[in-house]
């Protein structure tokens, strides 16, 4: 089994709240383990190609997208500005404030990924979209049509 790259070579932005699964609900801990290979990571497949993934996450104040796995090249836009609370699979939960228009690039080696899932703690609606790269150096993880 390969180790996870080190949150700290990830450009994760925010303010760290909590470490050690500080503060995370049993049922939050429980999805982590339950989808911690669930390829969905966004709300809504937009397009797919053979090359590309390109999915839309739209969340209302209050709302969250579960624990997802990244293991594809991706990066991610913020379509609207906003603030949002992430759990990351080492335990860690950071508060991220999000301008529109902003957006990060990632890069996962052999066997590295991103554990992690997404809240909209802000007063207004949240909405990304993020594309992965389908020719990374993993194999994209399978996603049905729902």
């Amino acid at each position: 089994m390969t180790t996870p790259k080190f949150l700290a070579d990830f450009p994760l932005a925010g303010e760290l709240v909590g470490e050690n699964f500080e503060g995370w609900p049993d049922d939050v801990r429980k999805e982590f383990e339950d989808l911690a290979f669930d390829g969905h990571v966004g709300s809504r497949l937009l397009s797919e190609t053979d090359r590309v993934r390109v999915w839309e996450i739209r969340l209302a104040p209050g709302e969250r997208w579960h624990a997802h796995r990244h293991v594809l090249d991706y990066f991610w836009t913020a379509v609207t500005a906003g603030t949002s609370r992430q759990h990351t699979f080492d335990g860690t939960t950071r508060d991220v404030s999000y301008g529109a228009g902003e957006t990060r690039h990632f890069h996962f080696g052999p066997g590295e990924y991103l554990l992690h899932d997404i809240e909209n703690i802000g007063d207004q609606e949240l909405i990304f979209t993020t594309v992965e790269h389908l020719d990374s150096d993993n194999d994209p993880l399978p996603v049905d049509a729902g």
